[in-house]
């Protein structure tokens, strides 16, 4: 849930940005055909297409998969599937990713896209409300990916922590926010403050070790320390 190209966010990259971003696009692996139909399908169909992660985005994430190999992932906000298809190349050869989103009418479409992917038998999509779901999951999970309800991360964050093996890894999207998060308490918007929250909770948190990283609109990266 990121503007897809550098000129949507113009403030949080040099001026010449815009070349780079088209630059660094050229010069990375290209983007699956399925992936670029879902592209299309979401900018026709469904509203908020920037929530997408975009193409750069998409391959960090399958890159960061593929270095870790988990055996489970879980992933709360779906959207159109575009992320758990990345995350879902770098499961283990046995391993599942669960993908919970709140918004039913994307189902169809989401599962239709999954389902004619290579990964349609490793990925269980749920609908519903993630702080309800994430208690009825079984097992630990080596990877948490967190794109949801942004006035909602540190639920997330609390209620999927001890899901998460020792060791394990979480990423969260957005924690930039369009920049707003440095003043997040002067804006007084929900979503705004609750990624301003998040970060706040992730960076005073001993059990953890993180940075956040401004890349396209803020990845918080997250390791668990071994010591659980």
């Amino acid at each position: 849930m990121r503007p897809n190209t550098i000129s949507d966010n113009p403030a949080a990259f040099p001026p010449d940005s815009e070349t780079i971003w088209e630059y660094a696009e050229r010069h990375t692996s290209p983007e699956d055909p399925l992936l670029q139909e879902l592209v299309r399908y979401t900018h026709l169909h469904v509203m908020n297409p920037r929530m997408l992660p975009g193409h750069i985005q998409g391959k960090l994430l399958e890159q960061i998969a593929c270095m870790i190999r988990p055996q489970a992932i879980l992933e709360i906000g779906t959207y159109t599937g575009y992320s758990a298809i990345c995350l879902a190349k770098g499961l283990a050869a046995d391993g599942r990713l669960h993908s919970i989103e709140r918004n039913d009418e994307l189902y169809a479409a989401t599962h239709s896209f999954i389902s004619r992917s290579p990964y349609a038998d490793k990925i269980t999509l749920h609908t519903g409300d993630a702080r309800e779901i994430i208690p009825t999951l079984p097992g630990r999970f080596d990877l948490l990916y967190i794109d949801g309800d942004k006035r909602e991360y540190c639920d997330y964050y609390r209620m999927a922590f001890d899901k998460v093996r020792p060791g394990g890894f979480m990423l969260a999207d957005n924690v930039l926010w369009d920049g707003k998060v440095v003043d997040a308490v002067a804006s007084g918007e929900g979503r705004t403050r609750g990624i301003a929250a998040f970060n706040a909770l992730v960076q005073a948190d001993p059990r953890v070790e993180n940075v956040l990283l401004p890349f396209c609109d803020g990845l918080m990266m997250v390791r668990k320390r071994e010591t659980d």
